[in-house]
């Protein structure tokens, strides 16, 4: 596809004697640290969301002192595989639902993470939570372990939709959680889910309108997606609701956009909306293509070491992980990643972004300029008004941001 598919550079940090010598080399360098981003998987769940398709799974009994252990090792044991010279931005405890978590664990993770690495003087610290009572309760103990940054799973207003979408939670306890979730953390944001069935244009506008009354200065909208494997997936085969057809959902889509940009919340991502300075730096970091290591089952990383990106991947399975954490001391499979996986990945991630991506850095690892290395397939996106091309940066148009999938598949065929 690009001008050159070899991998980059010559793969010399893919053992961990070698990660050591080229930490050694980049100390001596005196360079400026580069950014990290550290993600901390949570797999467990009270329950599963008839549309979730996380990594998440619901077990009677949780030994969580056996947890805390092993993600602390799987955290040493990834730590070793870092070059120096790195300094950690971000935090993310995800999942499942990492509030179901003792706070003591995650206070263990956050002080390790920070005697591991450098970070930085404003180091977000975010948590996924849901604004269940039972949860909500812990939340200032979550705040005194060191999170600084809370991630609200609401999902909707609606009590119906609430009960459709399988929540164990209702519209009281929501706004309780973010009343709450407001007084304790400096940071907190919500998600709502949208496009759900019968959901017509009038009654998104009254909820999101209600939604933005509760706001902080971030909110995360995602349109409702049938996941293979789910159980709306099952459900929609079975006929038993119908989605909206794909006028109404880009309806929605830009109602939604003109709404929150009014609001002075506007996109910067496809799904994410904040007032400028007021972006969640962790997934930016992801979006932005910058190195990040993922901790806990199935956590994922990209780590860039002597001009290689590696992919790195766990066990899926909790009980795979463990296993593999508690015999092997990690159990991670990393692989080096060519050129033309590196510009995919970029583009993929970057072009979510209202801002886009860097066209400099893309050209540096394809070998050549956009233009020649997309030869063919960039001139159509660029004049049906899907992509914008300019001297600094790559980016998708709104029209474009909406059927991203569509737009990266013509781009990278």
């Amino acid at each position: 596809m690009f001008c050159r598919s070899e991998a980059i550079g010559n793969g010399e940090c893919a053992s961990p004697r070698a990660l050591s010598r080229a930490a050694s080399r980049g100390q001596r360098a005196g360079a400026a640290p580069r950014a990290l981003a550290v993600y901390i998987h949570w797999p467990f769940c009270r329950s599963k969301c008839p549309y979730c398709d996380f990594n998440s799974h619901v077990r009677r009994g949780v030994d969580t002192a056996r947890w805390t252990r092993a993600l602390l090792a799987d955290l040493e044991h990834e730590a070793a595989l870092v070059p120096a010279r790195r300094r950690v931005v971000s935090i993310f405890f995800g999942g499942g639902t990492p509030s179901l978590m003792p706070p003591e664990t995650a206070a263990a993770l956050i002080e390790r993470v920070r005697a591991l690495w450098p970070v930085a003087p404003d180091l977000e610290v975010t948590l996924e939570a849901n604004p269940n009572a039972a949860e909500t309760d812990r939340f200032r103990a979550f705040a005194a372990a060191g999170v600084n940054r809370l991630s609200l799973g609401v999902q909707s207003l609606d009590p119906a939709a609430l009960r459709f979408l399988g929540r164990a939670h209702g519209r009281a306890e929501a706004i309780a959680a973010i009343a709450r979730a407001r007084d304790i953390f400096a940071r907190f944001s919500f998600d709502l889910i949208y496009a759900r069935p019968g959901q017509t244009i009038a009654l998104w506008r009254r909820e999101l309108d209600e939604a933005l009354a509760l706001a902080g200065e971030h909110m995360s909208l995602y349109q409702l997606t049938i996941e293979p494997g789910t159980a709306f997936s099952a459900l929609a085969a079975r006929g038993a609701f119908a989605m909206p057809d794909e006028d109404t959902a880009a309806a929605l889509y830009e109602m939604t956009q003109e709404r929150m940009a009014a609001a002075g919340l506007p996109a910067y991502e496809i799904s994410n909306h904040a007032r400028p300075g007021a972006e969640c730096r962790h997934n930016l970091a992801y979006w932005h293509y910058e190195d990040y290591i993922g901790i806990g089952p199935g956590a994922h990383g990209r780590l860039t070491c002597e001009g290689v990106t590696y992919a790195v991947e766990r066990h899926r399975l909790p009980e795979e992980w463990l296993h593999a954490v508690e015999t092997e001391g990690g159990g991670a499979i990393r692989t080096a990643l060519d050129r033309e996986s590196v510009v995919a990945e970029m583009l993929m991630m970057g072009l979510r972004l209202t801002g886009g991506i860097s066209r400099r850095r893309i050209e540096q690892v394809a070998g050549c300029d956009f233009e020649t290395a997309f030869s063919g397939r960039l001139e159509p996106l660029l004049s049906g008004g899907f992509l914008e091309l300019g001297d600094e940066r790559i980016a998708a148009t709104a029209a474009g941001r909406q059927r991203l999938n569509a737009v990266l598949a013509a781009l990278l065929a």
